[in-house]
């Protein structure tokens, strides 16, 4: 089972580059895998869409109730549905609302679940409690294979 985490805002001039990377960590599966994502706009929906290309299959983590009031744009939100139904599992953790806590515990949950966790992670600090930087060193201290990407040379 392959995991992500990553940023929410990825640069335009980054994508075609991580969009590639993840094709290429999740090609060597052959379609025999599970990836395991919360869906949130940026590096999770890219992954998703990228395991559903590759044959995997697909276990989603809803961080709490009220998500879909969260995205940013209706575009965002209708991604997000697209990529939910055609997740083969879906579990969603007991918060009551969006919250960093919710966060936090999606991307712990993700991580519990996953053998291998890919990074889209610029290397920085989380910016708020759940953020990248938190999930990949809890990753780090479970023991988890992690693959992180990143474009060389590109801020966010």
């Amino acid at each position: 089972m392959v995991g992500i985490t990553g940023h929410q805002n990825l640069p335009n001039e980054s994508i075609d580059f991580i969009e590639k990377e993840l094709t290429n960590a999740l090609r060597h599966f052959n379609g025999a895998f599970v990836g395991i994502s919360s869906l949130a706009v940026g590096a999770d929906q890219l992954f998703t869409e990228i395991v559903l290309r590759l044959g995997g299959s697909l276990h989603v983590i809803i961080p709490c109730q009220g998500i879909e009031t969260t995205f940013p744009d209706n575009q965002a939100l209708q991604s997000f549905r697209h990529l939910l139904d055609q997740a083969d599992f879906i579990e969603t953790l007991p918060y009551d609302h969006p919250s960093e806590d919710a966060y936090l515990a999606a991307g712990h949950r993700v991580v519990e679940l996953s053998d291998i966790m890919i990074a889209v992670w610029d290397g920085r600090e989380a910016k708020g409690k759940g953020g990248t930087g938190d999930i990949v060193q809890y990753a780090g201290e479970h023991g988890r294979e992690l693959v992180i990407i990143w474009p060389p040379g590109v801020t966010r």
